[in-house]
């Protein structure tokens, strides 16, 4: 690996000079790449010595685009079975936020302040702060598939995120972010009570399973008759539905669980039963016709699986409204929760409110389990703050006297 200088003249008889760094790459193939500056020569020379070295180097006339990459990362995702409204999310990531500014950029010339000013042009261009997250983290997937396909060297998604998290930038993002709250983000008791007194109809069973086992939207939606033991007063998860409608396990191996329920639940469940939705079966009953079976518990008026938006917005935003349960932004009419997600906070709560509040009482290592996380961390990080702490007024005072008398 030699450096030289260069020089030529124009047609209008200037001088000019640049640094050319000759080299030959881990495959054998000569290279030449000019500077203007030796010294970003020079910087170029001692770290592709090393990449070369160790059969890592891409130059950049072999690297391919970010465009190119992304095309890759997708059919990685179909490649290894992963759900469709995954692959949908990340060719729209690709589409709509990737591909736009920075398609036609080469790999090996992406780096962290390439990174960081693709994070500005998101936010300037009205991206949210939790969108811009997101796609940074499509763009480390990418990154990372590249890598092992030998299209890059290294990974300045990764590289930025191992410098600039601090223990002051974790603390502002907890600021930023905030934790969810009741009355803002849990409903409260006195809005519980409202919900499920406004509950009517083929919603009703929907709601109040969803209350009283904290099940995820994708979960209600899965769930078959044969899943709920009427004796035993549980139910068990081991499905659920994608936006597409199409069937497959929990989000993790945590997600297939057993819930205990309460009589409400149970009660509203064998009176819905007698009138729920059967759907068609390949089967002929003795007249000729289509024979019917009950499957899904909370099925669309056909007996197949109901979709997100039916539950949103033909049952939660209506029965808040009907409860008046609104936001107080002077827009009469709107509903305060927008998502099932809400009465999943709440069961949480209810799990793990002191008996004497109402609540259940439970331990951390067991909310965990009714709630499906895949760690007790991500519990403890979600709820942590809502357990009771033990150290109020007066059993700091029972425990000094247990102490000093």
């Amino acid at each position: 690996m030699s450096i030289r200088k260069r020089k030529w003249t124009t047609p209008k008889d200037l001088i000019k000079e640049a640094w050319v760094v000759d080299y030959v790459d881990s495959q054998g193939t000569r290279r030449l790449k000019t500077f203007a500056k030796k010294k970003e020569a020079d910087a170029f020379s001692a770290t592709a010595k090393i990449e070369v070295r160790d059969g890592v180097h891409v130059a950049d006339s072999a690297s391919a685009t970010i465009k190119q990459a992304c095309g890759f990362w997708v059919a990685s995702g179909e490649n290894d079975g992963l759900e469709r409204s995954t692959i949908n999310q990340r060719q729209r990531h690709v589409k709509l936020h990737i591909e736009p500014f920075i398609g036609n950029a080469l790999l090996s010339r992406l780096n962290v302040p390439a990174i960081r000013e693709f994070e500005d042009k998101l936010r300037d261009e009205g991206r949210s702060p939790a969108m811009i997250k997101k796609v940074i983290g499509s763009l480390g997937s990418i990154l990372s598939d590249a890598q092992e396909r030998g299209l890059t060297v290294r990974n300045p998604v990764k590289d930025m995120r191992g410098t600039r998290r601090t223990g002051k930038d974790r603390q502002a993002e907890r600021r930023q972010n905030g934790r969810i709250k009741v009355g803002i983000d849990i409903p409260t008791r006195e809005e519980i009570k409202a919900i499920v007194g406004s509950l009517e109809g083929r919603w009703k069973p929907l709601l109040i399973t969803a209350i009283f086992t904290g099940m995820r939207s994708s979960e209600l939606r899965g769930l078959r008759w044969q899943d709920v033991d009427f004796e035993k007063r549980a139910i068990s998860v081991h499905q659920r539905a994608d936006e597409f409608g199409e069937i497959g396990r929990p989000k993790s191996c945590a997600g297939e669980r057993t819930i205990p329920v309460p009589p409400l639940v149970i009660n509203t469940l064998r009176e819905w039963k007698l009138a729920c939705p059967r759907r068609e079966t390949v089967r002929l009953d003795p007249n000729g016709n289509p024979a019917t079976e009950l499957h899904y518990v909370f099925p669309n008026g056909l007996g197949k699986i109901e979709s997100h938006a039916n539950i949103i917005n033909r049952c939660l935003i209506p029965v808040q409204i009907k409860a008046n349960i609104i936001q107080q932004d002077g827009q009469a009419g709107k509903a305060k929760y927008t998502g099932l997600h809400a009465l999943r906070h709440f069961y949480a709560s209810w799990c793990i409110n002191r008996l004497e509040d109402g609540g259940l009482g439970l331990p951390l290592k067991v909310v965990q389990e009714r709630m499906g996380h895949s760690t007790v961390t991500m519990t403890a990080d979600t709820y942590g703050h809502l357990f009771p702490r033990g150290d109020d007024a007066d059993e700091l005072a029972a425990a000094e006297h247990a102490l000093l008398s």
